[in-house]
């Protein structure tokens, strides 16, 4: 199966494209982790794939609305 029609399928079933789910699952288990207040923000943002905190910080606040410090 080619990339085009993998996300092509993948957006149909699912009802987003790979890239933007696997951002929102990636910030989700992000906010859950700051919630539960088990790590420091930059290892949360090290362990959800982000190298750089502004970064993760950027996503976040996009994705949610709050800075990450709020969690």
């Amino acid at each position: 199966m080619s990339r085009a029609a993998f996300s092509a399928e993948f957006t149909r079933l699912v009802g987003q494209a790979p890239l933007t789910y696997v951002r929102a699952w990636r910030l989700a288990l992000a906010r859950a982790a700051l919630a539960r207040g088990d790590a420091s923000v930059a290892i949360v943002a090290n362990r959800v794939g982000y190298t750089s905190q502004s970064a993760f910080g950027h996503a976040f606040r996009c994705a949610f609305g709050a800075a990450k410090g709020t969690f």
